[in-house]
Protein backbone atom coordinates (compact mmCIF):
# COMPACT_ATOMS: atom_id res chain seq x y z
CA UNK A 1 0.00 0.00 0.00
CA UNK A 2 0.72 3.24 0.12
CA UNK A 3 2.08 5.90 2.80
CA UNK A 4 -0.64 6.98 4.69
CA UNK A 5 -0.86 10.76 5.38
CA UNK A 6 0.21 10.64 8.81
CA UNK A 7 3.30 7.98 8.38
CA UNK A 8 4.65 9.91 5.53
CA UNK A 9 4.31 13.00 8.04
CA UNK A 10 6.14 11.43 10.81
CA UNK A 11 8.74 10.27 8.82
CA UNK A 12 9.52 13.45 6.89
CA UNK A 13 8.76 15.26 10.10
CA UNK A 14 12.02 13.21 11.11
CA UNK A 15 13.71 13.86 8.41
CA UNK A 16 16.24 11.49 8.88
CA UNK A 17 16.33 7.59 8.63
CA UNK A 18 19.10 6.06 9.85
CA UNK A 19 20.10 2.59 7.82
CA UNK A 20 21.23 0.02 9.54
CA UNK A 21 22.74 -3.51 9.22
CA UNK A 22 22.53 -5.73 12.45
CA UNK A 23 24.36 -8.57 13.29
CA UNK A 24 23.03 -9.71 16.49
CA UNK A 25 19.96 -8.97 17.37
CA UNK A 26 20.34 -8.43 20.86
CA UNK A 27 21.84 -5.18 19.58
CA UNK A 28 18.33 -3.79 18.33
CA UNK A 29 16.65 -2.67 21.28
CA UNK A 30 19.92 -0.64 22.91
CA UNK A 31 20.42 0.58 19.68
CA UNK A 32 17.13 1.58 18.73
CA UNK A 33 17.41 3.93 22.57
CA UNK A 34 20.38 5.56 21.63
CA UNK A 35 19.13 6.57 18.45
CA UNK A 36 16.11 8.29 20.00
CA UNK A 37 18.94 9.32 22.77
CA UNK A 38 20.20 11.51 19.77
CA UNK A 39 16.73 12.42 18.94
CA UNK A 40 16.95 10.19 15.37
CA UNK A 41 13.37 8.21 15.81
CA UNK A 42 13.00 6.46 12.16
CA UNK A 43 14.71 3.24 11.09
CA UNK A 44 14.94 1.03 8.24
CA UNK A 45 16.96 -2.27 9.36
CA UNK A 46 18.11 -4.04 5.95
CA UNK A 47 17.55 -7.79 5.62
CA UNK A 48 21.30 -8.20 5.07
CA UNK A 49 21.47 -10.54 7.82
CA UNK A 50 19.53 -12.99 9.69
CA UNK A 51 19.06 -10.74 12.38
CA UNK A 52 17.34 -7.99 11.18
CA UNK A 53 13.57 -9.09 11.58
CA UNK A 54 14.10 -10.74 15.43
CA UNK A 55 15.86 -7.39 15.90
CA UNK A 56 12.98 -5.75 14.88
CA UNK A 57 10.11 -7.57 16.85
CA UNK A 58 12.06 -6.46 19.63
CA UNK A 59 12.09 -2.97 18.88
CA UNK A 60 8.44 -2.83 18.10
CA UNK A 61 8.09 -4.45 21.53
CA UNK A 62 10.24 -2.50 23.48
CA UNK A 63 10.79 0.69 22.03
CA UNK A 64 7.34 1.39 20.76
CA UNK A 65 7.90 5.13 20.22
CA UNK A 66 10.58 4.22 17.26
CA UNK A 67 9.41 4.63 13.75
CA UNK A 68 10.85 1.15 12.52
CA UNK A 69 10.92 -0.30 9.13
CA UNK A 70 12.72 -2.72 6.80
CA UNK A 71 15.19 -2.45 3.77
CA UNK A 72 16.60 -4.33 1.10
CA UNK A 73 13.26 -6.38 0.63
CA UNK A 74 13.96 -8.19 -2.23
CA UNK A 75 11.23 -11.19 -2.42
CA UNK A 76 7.89 -11.32 -1.88
CA UNK A 77 8.23 -13.62 1.36
CA UNK A 78 10.58 -11.19 2.72
CA UNK A 79 7.38 -9.19 2.52
CA UNK A 80 5.47 -11.31 4.26
CA UNK A 81 8.18 -11.92 6.99
CA UNK A 82 8.64 -8.19 7.61
CA UNK A 83 4.40 -8.00 8.14
CA UNK A 84 5.12 -10.51 10.67
CA UNK A 85 8.27 -8.98 12.31
CA UNK A 86 5.50 -5.68 13.21
CA UNK A 87 7.40 -3.67 10.35
CA UNK A 88 5.38 -0.08 9.60
CA UNK A 89 6.91 0.75 6.24
CA UNK A 90 9.04 -1.39 3.75
CA UNK A 91 11.72 -0.65 1.11
CA UNK A 92 13.37 -1.84 -1.63
CA UNK A 93 16.53 -0.79 -3.43
CA UNK A 94 14.77 -0.87 -6.77
CA UNK A 95 11.29 -1.71 -8.32
CA UNK A 96 10.04 -4.85 -8.44
CA UNK A 97 6.24 -5.38 -9.49
CA UNK A 98 5.53 -8.27 -7.74
CA UNK A 99 6.84 -7.15 -4.55
CA UNK A 100 5.21 -3.42 -4.67
CA UNK A 101 1.98 -5.71 -5.49
CA UNK A 102 2.17 -7.84 -2.40
CA UNK A 103 2.97 -5.13 -0.53
CA UNK A 104 -0.22 -3.23 -1.55
CA UNK A 105 -2.09 -6.43 -1.12
CA UNK A 106 -0.94 -6.90 2.32
CA UNK A 107 -0.90 -3.71 3.25
CA UNK A 108 2.82 -2.55 4.19
CA UNK A 109 3.64 1.29 3.18
CA UNK A 110 6.03 0.62 0.49
CA UNK A 111 8.89 2.79 -0.89
CA UNK A 112 10.72 1.40 -3.84
CA UNK A 113 13.85 2.05 -5.17
CA UNK A 114 13.96 4.34 -8.49
CA UNK A 115 16.84 6.58 -10.31
CA UNK A 116 15.46 7.00 -13.80
CA UNK A 117 12.11 8.48 -15.13
CA UNK A 118 10.64 4.65 -16.14
CA UNK A 119 11.11 4.25 -12.80
CA UNK A 120 9.71 6.37 -11.16
CA UNK A 121 7.08 6.20 -13.53
CA UNK A 122 6.18 2.44 -12.88
CA UNK A 123 6.50 3.53 -9.15
CA UNK A 124 3.98 6.00 -10.02
CA UNK A 125 1.46 3.19 -11.95
CA UNK A 126 1.67 1.27 -8.78
CA UNK A 127 0.46 4.08 -6.79
CA UNK A 128 3.71 5.08 -5.02
CA UNK A 129 4.04 8.91 -4.05
CA UNK A 130 7.29 8.25 -1.65
CA UNK A 131 9.73 6.76 -3.55
CA UNK A 132 13.52 6.14 -2.56
CA UNK A 133 16.19 7.82 -4.65
CA UNK A 134 19.18 5.27 -5.12
CA UNK A 135 21.74 5.02 -5.28
CA UNK A 136 21.22 8.96 -4.65
CA UNK A 137 25.34 9.97 -5.39
CA UNK A 138 26.38 8.06 -7.49
CA UNK A 139 23.60 9.01 -9.63
CA UNK A 140 24.41 12.51 -9.92
CA UNK A 141 23.06 13.42 -6.39
CA UNK A 142 20.29 16.31 -5.59
CA UNK A 143 20.84 17.92 -9.38
CA UNK A 144 20.23 14.71 -11.38
CA UNK A 145 17.09 13.97 -9.50
CA UNK A 146 15.66 17.45 -9.90
CA UNK A 147 15.71 17.22 -13.44
CA UNK A 148 14.07 13.51 -13.92
CA UNK A 149 11.49 14.41 -10.94
CA UNK A 150 10.46 17.37 -13.03
CA UNK A 151 7.89 16.30 -14.89
CA UNK A 152 6.34 14.39 -12.26
CA UNK A 153 6.11 17.50 -9.76
CA UNK A 154 2.97 18.29 -10.00
CA UNK A 155 1.55 14.79 -8.48
CA UNK A 156 3.24 15.76 -5.21
CA UNK A 157 6.17 12.96 -5.44
CA UNK A 158 8.67 13.00 -2.55
CA UNK A 159 11.54 11.01 -2.27
CA UNK A 160 14.10 9.59 0.09
CA UNK A 161 17.99 9.64 -1.07
CA UNK A 162 20.07 7.06 -0.03
CA UNK A 163 23.52 6.14 -0.89
CA UNK A 164 26.31 8.76 -0.42
CA UNK A 165 24.20 10.89 2.06
CA UNK A 166 26.63 12.34 4.57
CA UNK A 167 26.68 14.68 6.71
CA UNK A 168 28.41 17.24 4.08
CA UNK A 169 25.96 16.92 1.86
CA UNK A 170 22.72 15.82 4.14
CA UNK A 171 21.69 19.99 4.03
CA UNK A 172 21.16 20.67 1.01
CA UNK A 173 19.00 17.48 0.41
CA UNK A 174 16.80 18.41 3.44
CA UNK A 175 16.16 21.78 2.77
CA UNK A 176 15.05 20.94 -0.71
CA UNK A 177 11.16 20.74 -1.13
CA UNK A 178 11.34 17.02 -3.33
CA UNK A 179 12.87 15.33 -0.05
CA UNK A 180 10.94 13.66 2.70
CA UNK A 181 13.64 12.45 4.57
CA UNK A 182 17.49 11.28 4.19
CA UNK A 183 18.57 8.16 4.88
CA UNK A 184 22.06 7.11 6.05
CA UNK A 185 23.57 4.90 7.25
CA UNK A 186 26.54 7.25 8.99
CA UNK A 187 24.39 7.88 11.72
CA UNK A 188 24.87 4.10 13.28
CA UNK A 189 27.53 2.01 10.87
CA UNK A 190 27.68 -1.44 11.40
CA UNK A 191 30.83 -0.97 13.08
CA UNK A 192 29.17 1.21 15.61
CA UNK A 193 27.07 -1.15 15.88
CA UNK A 194 29.10 -4.21 16.48
CA UNK A 195 30.89 -2.26 19.02
CA UNK A 196 27.91 -1.54 20.89
CA UNK A 197 29.10 2.27 21.11
CA UNK A 198 25.63 3.46 21.85
CA UNK A 199 27.17 7.09 23.25
CA UNK A 200 28.76 7.09 20.03
CA UNK A 201 25.40 6.54 18.00
CA UNK A 202 23.81 8.92 20.23
CA UNK A 203 26.46 11.56 18.74
CA UNK A 204 25.71 10.63 15.42
CA UNK A 205 22.47 11.20 15.83
CA UNK A 206 22.40 14.32 17.86
CA UNK A 207 24.67 15.57 14.55
CA UNK A 208 21.60 14.05 12.20
CA UNK A 209 19.14 16.00 14.64
CA UNK A 210 20.96 19.29 13.84
CA UNK A 211 21.32 18.63 10.48
CA UNK A 212 18.17 18.29 10.06
CA UNK A 213 16.67 21.05 12.11
CA UNK A 214 19.12 23.82 10.40
CA UNK A 215 18.32 22.85 6.71
CA UNK A 216 14.68 23.02 8.00
CA UNK A 217 14.02 25.54 10.64
CA UNK A 218 13.09 23.42 13.16
CA UNK A 219 15.36 24.95 16.00
CA UNK A 220 13.06 24.42 18.82
CA UNK A 221 13.79 20.77 18.35
CA UNK A 222 17.46 20.58 17.68
CA UNK A 223 19.41 18.51 20.56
Amino acid sequence: MTFDESLQARITNSGAAAVLTIDDAANGVPLARALLDGGVDCMELTLRTPSALEALHEIKSKVPEMIAGVGTILTVDQVKQTIAAGAEFGVSPGLNRNIVDAAIRWGLPFAPGAATPSEIEAAIELGCRLIKFFPAEPSGGLPYLESVAAPYDHLGIRYIPLGGVHPGNAESYLSHRLIAAIGGSFIATRKLIQDQDWKGIAENAKLARRLVDSARGGQENAV
